[in-house]
């Protein structure tokens, strides 16, 4: 019976030390209003972003919140990076899932012999030992393969974040301000209509001309009240693209300075602009990883065909008598040799591997596609700069005629109709330029014009968890 009392006392130990560092679990319910008024508190005077912007010196702009003080809010609030970091997460949790070595087992086998004769102790008292082995590298393998999912995460987290840079960059874009010049052609166009008008009743002026001036001014109308809602819409989508609720861009002041600096096209240094994103892009990279991974897997799966050990040392206490044993036990390749998963392996690396070469190309054929619709952007721009000189020049020299008593106001408010009509072709053509410029950095996964962001700086929540 002694042997018996120290049998339960050794599978109690063992119990309490295995249960000893075990994790608790602590329930963390989400509350839909709770968090749905969080959302609609946030703010760009909110103490934390403050915080956040000035240990990554973002300075505060004097005019007004700019693409690169934006792209740093989109970063502390864009839940989009919030979920890519928890899938980074789970895949380094996987990672530690397989590094754990697999747990012995104890097993306990009492028998009590009720013909036992006089004298002769009736339990017999098993207890045996299971310590699992693994072989061929099996263990090395896992590892390597989480590892690359992991790191392949964590490059799907640092597109995410050029994702929401570039979705930052458009939203501001659409809303640069074509407006005021669209309202501008309008008083113009009429007073214009004003003075044909009063021309026509006089009988200076003809029904042509009176309805064409009248026509412009309501297209120019039309565009104006066009260009008001869309510009609501685009600060909401601003808004959306930062993380925030529409209401927080009510009274922030925007600057468009970003989009002042565009680089000539023949100073874009293509070839090594390519071959660095060939190289560095973080799709590319993530295809790399993502091949890498199977690679590690179907090594994992060829050792498979080695059968693992497990050893069994175990002691036994029968009828008064003290037993020692080894037990070895492993699984006999005998019907297959896991042929079907090294075939299935073999064949996601092969998919793999045409995966990336596919990703490689699409980068490649992106970059000459954006590149070459730059260039002619901005060939198209530079036709609208000189343009909207020459219509400076000539609304100038309508204006000294009228004041020299040459011409009339006809003449001038036709000059001013045009100069103004210019000046809104232009900046849509530098909007058209600004575009193609930031799809030519959306291949490139690079900002041509201003700083590249950190990636390190992603991998770190910037909200506490009750800010989320």
């Amino acid at each position: 019976m002694k042997f018996h009392r120290v049998s339960i006392a050794l599978v109690v130990a063992c119990f309490a030390t295995g249960m000893n560092g075990c994790t608790s679990y602590q329930a963390r319910p989400i509350e839909p209003a709770a968090t749905a008024d969080q959302f609609m508190a946030r703010s760009l005077e909110d103490a934390r972003l403050q915080t956040y912007l000035r240990e990554h010196d973002v300075p505060p702009s004097r005019i007004g919140w700019g693409l690169n003080a934006l792209t740093w809010v989109a970063l502390f609030y864009q839940p989009e990076l919030d979920a890519a970091r928890s899938k980074w997460n789970i895949a380094k949790a996987a990672a530690i899932t397989a590094g754990a070595r697999p747990n012995p087992t104890l097993d306990i086998t009492n028998q009590y012999n009720v013909d036992a004769t006089t004298g002769v102790s009736p339990w017999t008292l098993g207890p045996t030992l299971a310590l699992p082995l693994e072989t061929a590298g099996k263990r090395h393998a896992r590892i390597l393969e989480a590892q690359h999912r992991a790191e392949a995460a964590r490059l799907e987290l640092a597109d995410e974040a050029w994702k929401v840079r570039s979705q930052v960059r458009n939203a501001l874009l659409r809303l640069y301000p074509t407006t005021s010049l669209i309202e501008e052609a309008q008083r113009d166009e009429a007073q214009l209509v004003d003075v044909l008008e009063h021309r026509f009743r006089e009988g200076e002026a003809s029904r042509l001309d009176l309805l064409q001036a009248q026509l412009a001014l309501h297209q120019f109308t039309l565009d104006t009240q066009e260009s008001r809602k869309q510009r609501a819409e685009y600060r909401a989508g601003l808004a959306t693209a930062l993380g925030l609720p529409a209401q927080a861009l009510d009274d922030a002041p925007i600057s468009f300075d970003a989009f002042k600096v565009l680089p000539p096209a023949d100073a874009i240094p293509i070839r090594k602009a390519r071959r660095w994103a060939l190289l560095n892009r973080t799709d590319v990279r993530r295809a790399l990883a993502d091949y890498r991974a199977t690679e590690a897997a179907l090594q994992g799966e060829v050792a498979k065909q080695y059968p693992d050990v497990t050893l069994g040392p175990g002691v036994e206490w029968d009828a008064g008598q003290m037993k020692w044993g080894l037990g070895l036990s492993l699984t006999l390749p005998i019907f297959n040799r896991n042929q079907g998963p090294i075939a299935e392996a073999r064949a996601r690396r092969e998919e793999a591997a045409a995966q990336f070469f596919a990703v490689q190309a699409r980068a490649i054929g992106e970059i000459d596609q954006t590149l070459a619709g730059y260039q002619q952007v901005v060939a198209k721009l530079a036709t609208a700069n000189a343009l909207l000189a020459d219509q400076r020049k000539a609304a100038t020299s309508a204006q000294a005629f009228y004041d020299a008593g040459q011409t009339d106001s006809v003449d001038l408010l036709t000059a001013r109709v045009e100069l103004a009509k210019a000046q809104l072709d232009q900046a849509r053509t530098l909007i058209e330029a600004q575009e193609a410029l930031g799809a030519l950095e959306d291949a490139l996964r690079h900002p041509l014009v201003g700083a590249a962001l950190n990636t390190d700086v992603i991998e770190h929540t910037p909200r506490p968890k009750d800010a989320m």
